[in-house]
């Protein structure tokens, strides 16, 4: 990959509505840092889970006050269940008493999931106010912290209610990383290969060099080049694309079958990464089947198959088809899926016949038993 991907001098997302920075930080200068973006005390919200919490609470909240600011910290339980509409309603019924003005920071300290309820919030709370995410989680650095998206479940599928609202800064503490567990890891680098299949070759290939040294030994020298990379083609796709009208729908390459697993298994069961590994081995297996001599199959699979995965040998394909059908990406009643001409090619497919979707999910599940 350039160089320019692997070590940036700087990152930044360009979007209508405004630049914003990405800023490898220290948790303890955040207040620093949202200085220098104009975003001025002395309140600030911070909305995290209670996992998160337990590591960086209290000597968050430290330095906020040590810097002049009054932070005022609102815990969620972790995992996909608050990504509902009553913790939402619980969050405003917290947020609102304490007479929040426009001016007033919202900071999400955590994974994928309070970034997308935190940002939501901060998009309708006063017709919105600004938003800075703290991505702590390997998968929210490398993916979900970027590009807007917010939002919450519901019972009919992920991530049918939300919006579009673009955060101030996205300042990324690395050493964050080091309190995740296994899985977590597991979760974030499936976003990373992704990113890597749709726009960067480069990337896969630094992927089957370091991926021992990342999941096994959460060896931060292999980590941080993977992430900046991974970050940089996230940024790049929503600068040219930021309301999902084009290309940015490339992003989703593995996530019309990861959205399924997720909702058919039950939020939480399969974590979002997890799933995104195995709808990424199922959608190499259409591209290749489109294209039997355009993908090196074997040796692509051999690297997501490094990705451990729960058993998912009890999902039938019949409840998958059914939760596609009602995925946000459906169009005009037809399941759309973004395969691979080659990797950094990727394209948007909506001709995949049901015979030929099910066959993909089988050799997933025979590949995984």
């Amino acid at each position: 990959m350039p160089a320019s991907r692997l070590r940036p001098d700087a990152l930044s997302v360009d979007t209508d509505i405004r630049t914003y920075p990405i800023r490898f930080v220290h948790l303890a200068d955040v207040s620093a840092h949202l200085n220098d973006l104009g975003l001025h005390g002395p309140r600030v919200v911070v909305i995290t889970d209670e996992n998160v919490a337990a590591h960086y609470r209290t000597p968050l909240v430290h330095a906020f006050e040590a810097a002049g600011w009054t932070p005022h910290v609102v815990v969620v339980p972790p995992g996909e269940s608050s990504k509902s509409l009553d913790r939402l309603s619980t969050l405003y019924d917290t947020l609102l008493p304490l007479g929040l003005e426009r001016s007033t920071p919202v900071c999400t300290l955590g994974g994928g999931v309070v970034g997308d309820l935190g940002g939501f919030a901060a998009a309708t709370l006063l017709r919105g106010v600004p938003l800075v995410h703290l991505p702590t989680s390997l998968l929210a650095q490398v993916d979900s912290s970027i590009g807007g998206k917010t939002g919450i479940n519901h019972t009919v599928g992920k991530n049918l209610i939300g919006s579009f609202y673009q955060p101030h800064a996205v300042l990324v503490d690395p050493e964050t990383l080091l309190t995740l567990p296994a899985r977590e890891w597991v979760n974030g680098m499936a976003e990373a290969v992704k990113h890597g299949f749709i726009a960067d070759p480069e990337l896969i290939d630094y992927t089957e060099r370091h991926l021992v040294d990342i999941l096994g030994h959460h060896d931060l020298e292999a980590t941080v080049p993977a992430v900046r990379a991974a970050m940089h083609i996230k940024a790049q796709v929503v600068a040219d694309d930021e309301r999902e009208a084009g290309k940015r729908a490339w992003l989703n390459f593995g996530h019309t079958f990861a959205h399924a697993i997720e909702h058919v298994a039950g939020y939480g069961t399969v974590a979002h990464g997890e799933a995104v590994a195995l709808g990424m081995r199922a959608a190499l297996y259409l591209s290749h089947r489109r294209a039997p001599a355009a993908l090196d199959h074997d040796r692509l699979d051999a690297l997501l198959a490094q990705l451990p995965t729960p058993d998912v040998s009890g999902l039938a394909f019949e409840a998958l088809w059914d939760a596609m059908r009602h995925d946000k990406k459906t169009k005009d009643g037809t399941i759309r899926f973004v395969l691979l001409h080659a990797v950094g090619d990727p394209f948007v497919a909506d001709d995949c016949t049901r015979a030929s979707v099910q066959r993909a999910w089988d050799f997933v599940q025979q590949s995984t038993a």
